[in-house]
Order: C-alpha cells, then structure tokens, then sequence
C-alpha cells in the first residue's frame, strides 16, 4: 500500500506516439518517440510481443511522465506507458475520447 501523498507524486499525462521501431535483437522491446505536449521523449516499452510498431503510430497512451530515466539496452527511456497484464499479453491503456496531447490524467 502506498499513501495518498505518494501516489500524488505520480505524474500521469497523455502522450501521442510518434514514431515506432523494434529495439535491436529483441521481439519484446519497442522503442518510441512520444509527444506530451510541450516537449518529446524517447521511452522504451515491452509491448513488442503484442503490437507491431506501424500500428502504434499517432496513437494516444498514458505515461508515466516523472519517472526517473533509465538505460534499456543503451537507449535512454524517460518515462513509461501503462499497460494492463492480460494472459494475451499487455493490452494499452488509452483514452476513450480525443483529448489533448499533454493533458494530465486524475
């Protein structure tokens, strides 16, 4: 359990996917280039056994955006996308209407 005041300190945003390409030698890691809003970001996610890179593109996700950065397999990833863990493999978490790159989610 963590208390409210931590979960506060969670930074969730939607983000719009830009660009999409399979990391080097790995079917699970797909490297991203997203847009939140008033800046892009590089993350890195393991979503590559369930979605293809070309399908990804200009979709809306929501992310992590104040998780500290981290070096996956040589690329810098600043933040991470929420999935859920289904016995089909991570399904996305998007919105189910349009809304505006950058908004923060509550």
């Amino acid at each position: 359990m963590i208390s409210l005041e931590d979960f506060q300190k969670i930074d969730l945003r939607v983000a719009k996917i830009l660009q999409a390409e399979r990391v080097e030698n790995s079917q699970k890691l797909i490297k991203l280039q997203i847009d939140l809003g008033e800046e892009k970001r590089t993350i890195v996610a393991g979503i590559g056994e369930k979605y293809e890179p070309e399908e990804l593109i200009g979709q809306l996700i929501v992310v992590v955006s104040n998780l500290e950065p981290k070096e996956i397999k040589g690329i810098k990833s600043e933040g991470m996308l929420l999935a859920v863990d289904s016995k089909n493999g991570p399904v996305l978490i998007v919105p189910l209407e349009q809304v505006f790159v950058g908004e923060k989610v509550r």
